[in-house]
């Protein structure tokens, strides 16, 4: 008989960090998280996680569990697990915004099909890699406490760092990039991530500032306001070094805009975003079918939903760069399983759907 989604629980967690996690919206030092259980009527359980950002998303901890336990949840029970196109339909237009709950609930339902099939989850995705290379990102601080991050992180093995910056002055951030690259050398890539710090035309000057320096900046993550897609397009027409689009793209709707303006030169995918797997395939899509590559990263996120996020990249050709170090700054994670970090590298056990047990 065929399976049938027949109880959703939620559950939320509180995991203190191993350091303070600051960027220029926010500062971190416990992650509170929500953890989902989807069941179906053959025993089978799918894990999805959805992670409150209200400076990014407007998701809360509150507004995430009533979501799920009230609006979109009671629809999917008695579902059939197999027909889920009508299941991640349901979980998409059930209530508008609300990205993270979605998320969390299509992540799930991804989980038990792939534990169906007997696959792990980004082999059903597309099966690209079985393994893939993560950035570290340095937390905003003192240029002394920066370069200390990120010297610890190189004897760590990592070998591309993401640096926070936006949080300060123009002439601020510049300081902090040269000090950061005089102390880790030449061979280590550094991104930027200013988390809309700058205006255009600043981002823009700094940004060029930093090329005349020869700094080897491989990109710079929303430079401008997520809302000022006029902006984003500026800085990118103005610049030699890729600009990446994160909080401006939520949507299909909104990687199409951005797409259509060539107002960036990458897109970062994360799940909280997009609402969960199957939109983030279809923004990736789409930007390939533009020629415009994509990262996959995510919020302060523990290990349950950093491996979807995992899994969706490891699936995916047009997928080339990660930023998936969360599930790490975390001082443990809630449930066992999922991906295998080793240095800067991440790959998946030999169990199918995430892999938890």
């Amino acid at each position: 008989m065929e399976p049938v989604i027949k109880k959703i629980d939620v559950q939320e967690a509180a995991v203190p960090l191993k350091r303070p996690f600051k960027t220029a919206l926010r500062t971190v030092t416990t992650a509170q998280t929500l953890i989902v259980k989807m069941t179906t009527s053959d025993g089978k359980v799918g894990y999805g996680e959805a992670a409150p950002t209200p400076v990014i998303t407007g998701d809360t901890l509150p507004s995430i569990e009533s979501a799920i336990n009230d609006v979109i949840g009671p629809k999917l029970i008695g579902k059939p697990l197999f027909d889920s196109a009508d299941i991640k339909a349901t979980i998409d237009q059930s209530m508008v915004h609300n990205s993270s709950p979605k998320a969390a609930l299509n992540i799930a339902v991804n989980d038990l099909l792939a534990q169906s099939y007997g696959v792990p989850l980004y082999q059903l995705l597309g099966g690209h890699s079985d393994h893939i290379t993560t950035d570290y990102t340095v937390s905003v601080g003192t240029i002394e406490d920066m370069i200390t991050q990120a010297q610890d992180l190189i004897t760590k093995g990592f070998t591309t760092l993401k640096i926070k910056v936006g949080d300060d002055s123009e002439e601020a951030d510049l300081d902090k990039i040269v000090a950061i690259r005089k102390a880790v050398g030449p061979a280590i890539q550094i991104r930027l991530d200013a988390n809309q710090g700058w205006h255009p035309k600043q981002a823009v000057a700094v940004i060029n500032r930093m090329q005349d320096l020869n700094l080897n900046i491989q990109l710079v993550e929303q430079p401008v306001k997520a809302t000022d897609f006029d902006g984003l397009a500026y800085v990118t027409a103005n610049t030699t070094t890729m600009i990446m689009a994160d909080e401006s793209i939520f949507s299909i709707e909104d990687a199409a805009r951005i797409i259509s303006m060539r107002g960036c030169d990458i897109i970062n995918l994360k799940l909280m975003k997009a609402g969960g797997i199957d939109n983030a395939v279809k923004i990736n899509t789409l930007a390939e079918a533009a020629g415009i590559p994509c990262m996959v990263g995510s919020m302060i996120e523990s290990s349950v939903s950093v491996t979807a996020a995992a899994h969706l990249a490891a699936a995916k050709r047009n997928i080339q760069y990660v930023d998936l170090d969360a599930s790490m700054m975390f001082s443990s994670n809630p449930i066992v399983g999922g991906i295998i970090n080793q240095k800067n590298e991440i790959s998946f056990p030999d169990l199918p759907g995430l892999g938890f047990k």
